[in-house]
């Protein structure tokens, strides 16, 4: 398999994994973000290789293994109600977020919202937040008061592929423009 279907193949894992709403009402993906690795094999064309491709290549690490391997979901990115398991973390004082440069005036107006997501995702440094800016246009980096927003009580967690995240970010907490 070539990386350019490679790609496609990882692209399509994360909607089975994180927006797969019809899977996740009939049990397919359990309240942990769970969906099993036997099941993607036979209903989804994936196999045991492909999918070890995805996780080992994924340059974000977005997905992991269980303990033993039969079961493989999304870090985070979910559209559908699960819970992975994140520990509310302490931020560090500045935190940045990729968007593009046509987003930015409703994101000065609303603030950072997390639309179909269950969170805002953000990231610990100028060049992650650019990739991820880059994926939606002409990137653009916002740099985001952690500090003070978590001195005002708004809850963070930390994935356990290093993506911050948070509920909303108000545009008084967004320090550059």
């Amino acid at each position: 398999m070539n990386e350019k279907e490679l790609i496609s193949k990882g692209k399509h894992l994360a909607f089975l994994l994180r927006h797969d709403k019809e899977a996740f009402e009939n049990g397919l993906i359990d309240h942990n973000g769970w969906r099993s690795v036997s099941e993607l094999i036979k209903n989804q064309g994936y196999t045991k290789e492909l999918l070890d491709g995805i996780v080992e290549t994924n340059n974000k690490q977005r997905y992991e293994y269980n303990g033993d391997k039969t079961k493989i979901r999304a870090r985070q990115g979910h559209s559908i109600n699960v819970d992975v398991g994140l520990t509310e973390t302490i931020p560090p004082n500045t935190l940045y977020h990729g968007t593009s440069t046509k987003a930015l005036e409703s994101i000065y107006k609303q603030g950072i919202l997390k639309g179909e997501r269950l969170y805002v995702h953000l990231s610990k440094d100028e060049e992650t937040a650019l990739k991820v800016g880059s994926r939606h246009g002409t990137p653009y980096v916002l740099e985001i008061n952690s500090e003070q927003m978590y001195k005002d009580g708004i809850k963070f967690y930390l994935s356990s592929n290093g993506v911050w995240l948070t509920d909303y970010v108000d545009t008084k907490y967004i320090k550059k423009a």
